[in-house]
């Protein structure tokens, strides 16, 4: 049995259902420990009570998107990630430069967290990047409009600071952009499906899904009664029905019925739901913040794919959501055609398997409820210091 040690990002529910994805395929055969901070932590930590599970999850400080009159704060979320680097971010390092030397894990994974990768890379310990973010850094994106060109290009640098050098990068999308020639080590990959996306059975019920963030305005919601069906909306707590709103608090079996038996999903871009809602056949209106441009990106792939349409948050109207109702079986004849596909997971759990021969003493069973798993069997290396 190998040791593997994960962190994530704690901003929005992508990154802590990417790792949780791997944590379900890989906690038969390995001791697992997690660095989670504030919302991961929060989603992880009640599904792998530490009585139960070879799975450890641990609470670290980590950084946020910071918001003013419901609006994405650029400047505030820059100058308080400043802040962590300098004064936070140096006793988390040497916390965890603890754990590593103390644990000797064989593997670290690290999904858009700054903290494990220093100290993996000061203890010598491989590892590997798997984020959706790398997708700015590594591709070519000329054919995006000049101003999210340019957005890309400036977020490319501070996905570069975010890291040390590592010795595999994988970059997980529902979108794949040529690779500029200088990124051709970079591995792009499809989203990271739960076996609870892509076993599910689909239907369309008639209801519209909509995912939002605590910071949607109001405004949204009464655009979104115009539709003329029940609209079931997650993300906002549960509360009484406003009209045809019925809302529901996050509950992961009854999300992912919805998000199988709805006809359509509107929510924000993040790369995870888009990822899960195309592998469903679902089409989408995407409301990416107008600072979000991460996902505004995301959104622009969405909509060239033909699965959708997007609109900023910000001016998101009812004009621009009956013109998508009104387009919306041309959305699911789009959409229907990426159902059952660009799964990822098997391809990064190769990965791992194929680090882990490299670098880990163990004689690994095969996960018995995963068909088609290697047994992979390695002797002991010493633990090489990566290459810069």
């Amino acid at each position: 049995m190998s040791h593997l040690v994960f962190s994530l990002a704690g901003e929005g529910r992508g990154h802590a259902v990417r790792v949780r994805t791997l944590l379900e395929r890989l906690k038969h055969e390995h001791r697992i420990t997690v660095f989670a901070p504030d919302q991961a932590f929060e989603f992880l930590s009640p599904l792998y009570p530490r009585a139960r599970d070879r799975v450890q999850i641990e609470r670290i400080p980590g950084l946020r998107f910071h918001y003013t009159n419901s609006r994405m704060d650029v400047s505030r979320s820059i100058w308080e990630g400043l802040k962590y680097a300098a004064v936070t971010m140096p006793s988390i390092v040497r916390k965890i430069r603890s754990f590593i030397d103390r644990e000797q894990p064989d593997l670290a994974i690290i999904d858009f967290e700054p903290a494990l990768s220093r100290a993996a890379f000061k203890s010598g310990l491989p590892t590997m990047i798997l984020d959706h973010q790398h997708v700015l850094r590594a591709c070519d994106f000329s054919m995006l409009p000049k101003d999210l060109q340019w957005h890309a290009a400036s977020m490319s640098w501070a996905v570069w600071a975010f890291y040390a050098p590592a010795e595999r990068t994988l970059a997980s999308s529902f979108y794949t952009p040529p690779l500029k020639p200088e990124f051709s080590f970079v591995k792009q990959v499809g989203p990271l499906l739960r076996r609870e996306v892509t076993e599910r059975r689909t239907s369309r019920e008639g209801f519209v899904l909509s995912y939002l963030r605590p910071q949607t305005p109001a405004a949204t919601l009464d655009i979104l009664k115009s539709l003329p069906c029940q609209v079931k909306v997650y993300g906002l707590g549960e509360q009484p029905s406003q009209d045809n709103l019925v809302f529901s608090p996050i509950h992961e079996t009854r999300f992912l019925d919805d998000l199988a038996s709805c006809r359509a999903v509107i929510s924000a871009a993040g790369n995870q739901l888009c990822g899960e809602s195309l592998y469903l056949g679902k089409p989408m209106l995407t409301l990416p913040e107008s600072q979000h441009f991460e996902q505004r990106i995301n959104a622009w792939f969405l909509r060239e794919m033909g699965a959708g349409d997007t609109c900023e948050l910000e001016s998101f109207s009812q004009e621009k959501l009956l013109q998508f109702w009104e387009q919306l079986p041309e959305f699911e004849q789009a959409a229907e055609r990426y159902r059952g596909k660009n799964d990822g997971t098997p391809i990064v759990l190769a990965e791992i398997d194929d680090m882990l021969r490299k670098h880990a003493p163990a004689v690994r069973l095969p996960d018995p409820q995963w068909p088609g798993r290697n047994v992979a069997t390695a002797k002991t290396p010493a633990k090489p210091q990566l290459s810069t």
